[in-house]
Order: structure tokens, then C-alpha cells, then sequence
């Protein structure tokens, strides 16, 4: 019994010797499959050792299920295990398959479990992002060239994919944002939306805001990052505050790309500034929508004619976490430009 509650355990490292194995989770809810259709749970797991790991056995529960799975892992390298179930019995079912290797002195036990019906209906279109059984049309928000003083809504539909009454709620709002649920009670396979305000009034910076949310199956419930929902808010600046906008003698921003194609070999890319108009030109923000993107430029200033250069630089195991497009965002007093988006294609 003992050996069975280490395996539940997340992320913790089993040890033998100077070989460590890590796990990302140890048991699946795969949910709702239908009869005869085979369901998979992929495990994720990394020998952080500095030597290398060899599997010499992965031995499944019963027949009724299969696993696939490398025998050797080379130090420090991430790998993952699948196990399938044929689905070939009605009701809730739990499989699992035991790991042996040198990483640890016991096997260690990966889960999977779900729920065999005589007929599913295929949510997926609808709602294709699983928050921890609450289904969701959306798992990205983004409120776009917001001008101060305006209210947007965004609507984010839901269905309770679990066997319990839900009450969904949504966790760790900032004062900008306001969010009601309708209905308050979601009962199992009953879909209702959540409808997320903003107030712009509360919105205290120019350019980019951004907060993650959480969406909660019921009060109290702890926070994950199976249930986060980034918000991004682009709240344009109002033009009348900058100097000499409403002249000719304005200042011009010109680029000379407003899109870069960078991959894993070509992280780098750069972006020619050029102030083509009358009037000091100033670069007010410079944000990025998504982690994984660095950005260097010398210079917020330019005087009439002159030049710098925008260096962006990706990195591409972070870009491929990101669930928004990468993309570098400015603010300038440019009346023409006083929202600049450089878009960032990612191969």
C-alpha cells in the first residue's frame, strides 16, 4: 500500500543511487471514451541523472492494454510513456503500468483512468480546451485597441464534463476585470458561459496589461496551470497628451519589416527604425505578448532622420508553452502609429 501512495505523487523524485527519475503526473483522467474506442494517456517524464536510464520492463495491469515506451533515456533527457486501453468493457476503469529500471530501487506505477460509455458526444469542436473537466471555448484572452473609458465583454462557453455539480468562478480577477456565471450551477453535461468584463476606467498604463486568471470549478478551490487563463489587455495611449501630433511637422515612424520568420536556427532577427517626420519621435512601450522573446533597442528617441535598430531574439522552448502569437508590441507618439505590432513567425 505504501509503494501505491509514493506513485501519486507529483513531481517527486525517485532515487537510486546517483540516478533520479522525475514525473510530470502519475495517474490521467483520460475522461469519457465510447465503447471500442481506444484511449491513450501519455506520461511525461525526464532522467535527471548525468548517466544513462535503462527501462528493462514496462508491464501493464492487464491485456487490455498496451504501452509504448523507449528502453534506453540518455542523462538529463525527457521521454514519455503511453499507455492505451482497448475500451472494450462499460463503466469507469483504471489502468496502469509498472516502470521498471535502474532510476529506482521499486517500479513505479503510471495511471490512467476515465469512463467507458455506449455513446459520446464529441465536444471537442465546441469546446476544445480541458481546464480540469470544465471544458472551455477559450483558454486565451485578449482585448484588443481598447480606448480609455470603453467596456468590453468576452464570452467563454463551458461545459462540466465531470459527474458533480459545478459553481464556476473565476480566481484572482484584477480590478479591471469582472466576471459573472451563467448559470451559478453547472450540472454534469450542462453547458453555461462565463461572461468577463472590462472596465477600461480601471486600466492605469498605456500599452500592454497582462494577468493570468483562473477558472475554478467551485469557491476555495486552489489555483493550477491546468486552469489558467491569460488575459491581455492594449489600452491605446490618447493622442492629445503628445506634443505636436496634430501638426505637419508630426514625427513618422518608418520600419522596415513589421513581421520576422525565426526558427530554432535563426533565433535573431532585426528591425530597421527610421523617424521620417518633422518632430522628435518617441517610443513610449515596448512590450512582448508571450515569454520566450527578448528585445534590445538602443534607443526610445529619435530625432527627425534618424535610424536604430530593433533586435528580437526568440527561444524557442518557450515560444512553443506560449498560447498566444508571439508578437512585440510599441507605443509611440506617431499619430499614424501610435500602436505598432511586429509579428513574429515562429518555424
Amino acid at each position: 500500500m505504501k509503494r501505491y501512495i509514493y506513485s501519486l505523487l507529483l513531481f517527486f523524485p525517485l532515487v537510486a543511487g546517483a540516478q533520479k527519475l522525475t514525473i510530470n503526473k502519475t495517474t490521467i483522467d483520460v475522461g469519457k471514451t465510447g465503447f471500442e474506442v481506444p484511449v491513450t494517456a501519455t506520461f511525461e517524464l525526464r532522467n535527471k541523472s548525468s548517466k544513462q536510464m535503462i527501462i528493462s520492463k514496462l508491464e501493464t495491469d492487464c491485456g487490455c492494454t498496451t504501452v509504448d515506451g523507449p528502453k534506453t533515456v540518455a542523462a538529463g533527457e525527457r521521454f514519455t510513456i503511453s499507455l492505451t486501453y482497448d475500451a472494450r468493457m462499460l463503466g469507469h476503469f483504471t489502468k496502469q503500468v509498472a516502470l521498471y529500471s535502474n532510476a529506482t530501487n521499486e517500479p513505479v506505477y503510471l495511471k490512467m483512468k476515465g469512463v467507458v460509455l455506449t455513446d459520446v458526444v464529441d465536444y471537442s469542436k465546441r469546446y476544445p480546451y480541458d481546464l480540469n473537466g470544465l471544458l472551455a471555448s477559450i483558454n486565451n484572452v485578449e482585448f484588443d485597441d481598447v480606448k480609455k473609458g470603453e467596456t468590453r465583454e468576452v464570452e467563454i462557453n463551458l461545459m462540466n464534463n465531470t459527474e458533480n455539480d459545478m459553481t464556476p468562478n473565476m480566481l484572482h480577477l484584477p480590478t479591471y476585470l469582472h466576471a459573472l456565471a451563467m448559470p451559478e450551477t453547472l450540472e454534469p453535461n450542462r453547458s453555461g458561459k462565463i461572461i468577463l468584463t472590462l472596465n477600461s476606467e480601471e486600466v492605469h498604463q498605456y500599452g500592454l496589461s497582462q494577468v493570468s486568471i483562473y477558472l475554478a470549478k467551485k469557491l476555495g478551490e486552489r489555483i493550477s496551470n491546468e486552469t489558467e487563463i491569460p488575459v491581455s489587455v492594449v489600452l491605446l495611449p490618447d493622442m492629445s497628451n503628445f506634443e505636436g501630433v496634430n501638426s505637419e511637422q508630426a514625427p513618422q515612424l518608418e520600419l522596415s519589416a513589421e513581421m520576422l520568420n525565426l526558427d530554432a536556427h535563426h533565433k535573431n532577427g532585426t528591425i530597421i527604425m527610421t523617424n521620417k517626420g518633422q518632430s522628435l519621435l518617441k517610443i513610449t512601450s515596448l512590450q512582448m505578448f508571450t515569454g520566450g522573446v527578448k528585445v534590445k533597442l538602443p534607443k526610445q528617441e529619435l530625432q527627425p532622420g534618424e535610424s536604430t535598430k530593433l533586435r528580437v531574439t526568440i527561444i524557442p522552448d518557450q515560444i512553443r508553452k506560449a498560447r498566444s502569437k508571439p508578437r512585440v508590441l510599441m507605443i509611440t507618439n506617431d499619430p499614424n502609429h501610435s500602436k505598432v505590432v511586429i509579428t513574429i513567425n515562429v518555424e
